[in-house]
């Protein structure tokens, strides 16, 4: 059983989670007008915290069996990679369309700001394989929707998502099943 979003947040120490919240920069109007972003790059320029990180993100998931772990484009490779070795899982990138050298599959989806699509490898993922889902924010639900949906066409079982931060006054747990979903901060 994972910990549940809440439970996971009130077991990570929290001078972990007010240490990544103060090295956080937040871009104004990036990448469109309207749109705060959150720039976690001072966050992967201490190897210290982004260990911690890692280790955070990982911990729900330790002994859950996961065999993959599905990186997010962009972001999501950054933390993913990591991860994935922490729980022993091979890392599966899903890229925007077009930047996979092999046979693909692509899901479509919308953002906040938009619509995009996500491609993985058509052999990434299959039968037996437990997924975890790895990117660095989440907002509507989008994108890692589409991630799920790909792991599950493949025949992939999805475990959870871990993310860096979730804005919680979006739809995005919500819409990925709120047990499903572990977030080190947030807003």
């Amino acid at each position: 059983m994972i910990q549940t979003s809440s439970s996971f947040a009130a077991s990570q120490d929290s001078s972990l989670r007010e240490e990544v919240g103060a090295r956080l920069r937040d871009i104004p109007d990036f990448p469109k007008p309207g749109i705060r972003f959150k720039d976690m790059t001072p966050v992967l320029a201490d190897p210290r915290l982004l260990s911690r990180v890692v280790d955070a993100m990982a911990a729900p998931f330790q002994g859950q069996r996961i065999s993959r772990v599905v990186g997010v484009e962009a972001r999501g490779f950054l933390l993913g990679a990591p991860i994935a070795l922490k729980l022993h899982a091979g890392l599966v990138p899903a890229r925007k369309p077009g930047k996979l050298p092999w046979r693909t599959r692509t899901e479509r989806y919308s953002l906040e700001y938009g619509e995009d699509a996500l491609q993985v490898h058509e052999d990434a993922v299959g039968p037996g394989d437990r997924v975890l889902i790895v990117d660095d924010l989440l907002a509507t639900g989008g994108t890692a929707d589409a991630a799920a949906r790909l792991v599950t066409q493949l025949g992939g079982e999805v475990v959870g998502f871990s993310f860096l931060i979730s804005l919680d006054f979006l739809p995005g747990r919500e819409r990925l099943g709120r047990d499903k979903v572990c977030a080190l901060l947030s807003y």
